[in-house]
């Protein structure tokens, strides 16, 4: 006897194979994947020069340059002074530009040029659900931006505390850019970009249009934060002698000035040190006694990077729920219902 084979289904009744996203989603963007991928690559081998090489070329001419005896000829590398220091600014603005350029992605390609020619609309007859699609275009490129401006962030911090205490002039941990650069706010802030850049491209289907206003949004919350920094934590006061030309203590400044013998504190007229006597006839005024100053010190770096870094996840997270609530509301073919209804 035979066996009979079983008949199969019929076509109209075969449940239709779901695309494979992750493969789709890297076929479709992989021209950006593979810039960014080489972006990476490129600037991460930089920063490795930079915290190695040019560092030690830096650091042995300002050795050089400190050991001079000037009433002799000196002679010092200040080509190597000057390259550590030209490289260190190209790779900073190169590390902040990372969530610019994010959200300029997101905003110009990611959502709104699928959306703006319909191969959005064609992925959701495939099986795939209009949210399914939204959380693969999130997430496997949050995975992407997170891994690499992570790894750009953690070599700049390792380039920069190489040349602490060797280089003269090395930039200190509160300068703007550096600590910017240095820390995982930076790694929230490409995230935010990310997210910012997809809700553009819900609420306009325009390429230009969500790059636009992805970039504009991104440099807003930068601004914020920037803005923001000082007042995220607790500040440190030190209470410092007239005797020297300013207030004591180095950070992030958020106040200065001067303090009366009753206690009041008072804007700082930057005469100098009280040992000036015009300087003291100026203080006698004021009835000054010592200067005061509330900053933020080294010991703070990582409280203000670690509240800055939640608040801006905080913020990306509720970007991304607006981004599927906006979808939802695309989609939702109740409306459409209810006006042919009436």
């Amino acid at each position: 006897m035979t066996a009979l084979a079983t008949p199969a289904p019929p076509a109209a009744a075969r449940r239709p194979a779901r695309p494979h996203l992750l493969r789709w989603l890297i076929r479709l963007h992989r021209p950006a994947l593979l810039v960014w991928l080489g972006s990476v690559v490129v600037l991460g081998a930089l920063l490795l020069w930079l915290g190695g090489p040019l560092t030690d070329a830096s650091a042995a001419a300002w050795k050089q340059y400190d050991a001079c005896s000037w009433s002799s000829r000196c002679t010092y590398d200040m080509d190597a002074i000057g390259r550590y220091k030209d490289w260190y600014t190209y790779t900073t603005i190169a590390v902040l530009a990372v969530p610019f350029l994010a959200a300029a992605w997101s905003g110009a390609a990611l959502v709104s040029r699928e959306l703006e020619q319909g191969t959005a609309q064609l992925a959701w007859t495939q099986s795939v659900s209009p949210a399914r699609w939204l959380a693969f275009k999130l997430a496997v490129p949050a995975v992407v931006i997170g891994v690499g401006s992570g790894l750009l962030v953690g070599l700049h911090h390792w380039a920069w505390a190489a040349s602490q205490g060797r280089i003269d002039t090395a930039k200190h941990w509160y300068d703007v850019g550096t600590y910017a650069a240095n820390g995982p706010a930076t790694v929230a802030l490409a995230l935010v970009g990310l997210a910012v850049g997809v809700l553009f491209g819900l609420v306009r289907c325009e390429s230009l249009v969500s790059l636009v206003g992805a970039l504009c949004a991104t440099a807003f919350a930068w601004g914020a934060l920037a803005y923001a920094t000082p007042y995220l934590w607790p500040t440190a006061t030190k209470i410092s002698s007239l005797g020297h030309d300013r207030p004591a203590g180095s950070g992030i400044v958020v106040s200065q000035g001067l303090v009366t013998s009753s206690g009041a504190r008072i804007a700082d007229p930057h005469c100098g040190p009280v040992t000036d006597q015009a300087c003291r006839v100026v203080y006698h005024k004021l009835d000054a006694v010592s200067y005061f100053n509330e900053y933020h010190p080294q010991s703070h770096y990582w409280p203000l990077q670690l509240t800055a870094t939640a608040l801006l996840l905080a913020t990306a997270a509720a970007l991304t729920l607006a981004a599927f609530r906006l979808l939802r509301r695309r989609i939702d073919p109740a409306p459409v219902r209810r006006a042919a209804a009436v």
